[in-house]
């Protein structure tokens, strides 16, 4: 073989291996941009699968402070309905309460003087059944939320504070923190 031919034969095996390395090169090339769309898409679905865990975590905790809101509204209501059930029923009670106290000083008949106790303590129980509390108390700082001061006279003695439930004209209730009936009262100037 010439030297010619010999050149030629290795050209042509440099340019099979050169042809041969570049198929390859290509083949890893597909293959690394396969493998990087398949991680990009990977990424992808990991982004989408957090987002959706995001919104549900985030429909789960709405639902549950709806969940909340609507009981706190429903006890609010519950309460607000037993207070203005009770509400009507409070005079019947003062009534009865008047009726005992003017009766201690007539000459009533003893056992119906007993069956309006009765009757009385019966709304007395029912009341404290529904966690209703009298305001009734007297040497007490006067306080808006519970008492309407209907009259404002000079203290008995000095010893009393301006501002000081002197008397209880007519009883007022509550019932938990809510004031149902303001009690009328007589305050010290």
């Amino acid at each position: 073989m010439s030297e010619k031919n010999q050149d030629e034969l290795l050209e042509k095996e440099d340019q099979q291996v050169s042809n041969e390395e570049m198929e390859a090169n290509e083949a890893a090339s597909t293959s690394e941009d396969e493998k990087d769309e398949k991680d990009l898409r990977i990424e992808e679905l990991e982004k989408e699968l957090a987002a959706a865990r995001d919104s549900m975590l985030r429909k789960a905790a709405e639902l549950e402070n709806v969940r909340k809101r609507v009981q706190k509204e429903r006890f609010t209501l519950r309460e607000q309905v037993k207070a203005e059930a009770l509400e009507d029923f409070l005079p019947l009670n003062d009534d009865l309460l008047r009726t005992l106290d003017a009766s201690k000083e007539a000459n009533i008949e003893k056992s119906f003087l007993e069956g309006v106790e009765m009757v009385s303590n019966k709304f007395g129980d029912i009341l404290a059944k529904y966690g209703v509390d009298k305001i009734d108390e007297t040497g007490v700082p006067f306080d808006v939320n519970l008492h309407d001061a209907l009259l404002r006279q000079p203290a008995p003695d000095d010893d009393t504070p301006a501002d000081t439930v002197l008397q209880v004209l007519e009883r007022g209730y509550k019932m938990g923190e809510r004031t149902i009936k303001h009690a009328k009262v007589i305050v010290s100037q």
